[in-house]
């Protein structure tokens, strides 16, 4: 008897390599706090909980900056419920920037891709997937949520909140021109080398960190993917955006300009 050969369909056998190769990756989340006792916690169940519905492997890896309010001790708890190798507690002594604290998680991080986000609850962790998606459609160097395309937006800002934003997101567009809509974002997918080298050519500290790393990325011809988020107001704690950040975000911007 002759024996049947059954064909497997193209859409089949794709899915299934999709899901081998997402079993494949892990994805490393730096996570840099600075009094986030109150939201610690549950922006690390929500995480726990959007990897393990999606069948992702991670890690995340905080990075203290000598927060007062005890979110190192909030921290080190993490660490026994959901285990070391779930949870790095990666502190440092005191407060020394966004950039800095990059660096210093990713010399602990283990997967290939690095996700960076706020601890602040600002950032919901379910869109994580779909900048993995994302990634695999145009296998992007980057994926960068944005609030300023499709259906994104911006949730519990007062008025004077959005202004500055889109203002600024204004300012950047027209000097810049970055090949993305949101510069000044902070919720983003990388490919771990890529990031490695997008540090070690920005120079810009605080806010103006996170736009600078879209421009370079431009200038190095890094492809950049968007995903669409809700951006919520943080809920417990004070926000960290002040006068003094927002003069040296309009000092970084004019630098960037001159200098690229």
């Amino acid at each position: 008897m002759a024996s049947l050969e059954v064909s497997r369909s193209p859409l089949r056998s794709r899915r299934e390599l999709e899901v081998r190769s997402t079993r494949q990756d892990k994805c490393s989340v730096l996570l840099p706090t600075y009094n986030e006792r109150e939201n610690l916690p549950l922006i690390v169940w929500l995480l726990v909980k959007s990897f393990s519905e999606s069948g992702i492997n991670y890690e995340i890896i905080i990075i203290d900056d000598g927060s007062p309010d005890g979110t190192k001790d909030v921290a080190e708890q993490l660490e026994k419920i959901y285990g070391s190798d779930r949870i790095l507690l990666r502190p440092r002594e005191k407060k020394l920037g966004l950039g800095t604290a990059y660096i210093h998680g990713m010399k602990h991080a283990t997967g290939n891709y690095i996700i960076i986000m706020d601890a602040d609850l600002s950032h919901h962790p379910k869109f994580i997937p779909e900048f993995i998606r994302k990634q695999k459609e145009g296998n992007f160097d980057i994926v960068s949520g944005t609030r300023y395309k499709g259906n994104g937006g911006v949730y519990g800002w007062d008025l004077k909140r959005k202004i500055i934003s889109r203002g600024a997101n204004f300012l950047t567009q027209i000097l810049l021109r970055p090949g993305a809509s949101d510069l000044t974002g902070s919720f983003r997918l990388y490919r771990k080398e890529v990031l490695e080298k997008l540090i070690e050519k920005c120079v810009s500290k605080g806010y103006v960190f996170q736009m600078e790393m879209i421009v370079r990325a431009r200038q190095l011809n890094y492809t950049i993917g968007e995903v669409p988020i809700s951006f919520v107001d943080r809920v417990y704690g004070e926000s960290k955006l002040g006068g003094n950040e927002i003069i040296s975000f309009l000092r970084g911007l004019l630098t960037l300009f001159a200098t690229t």
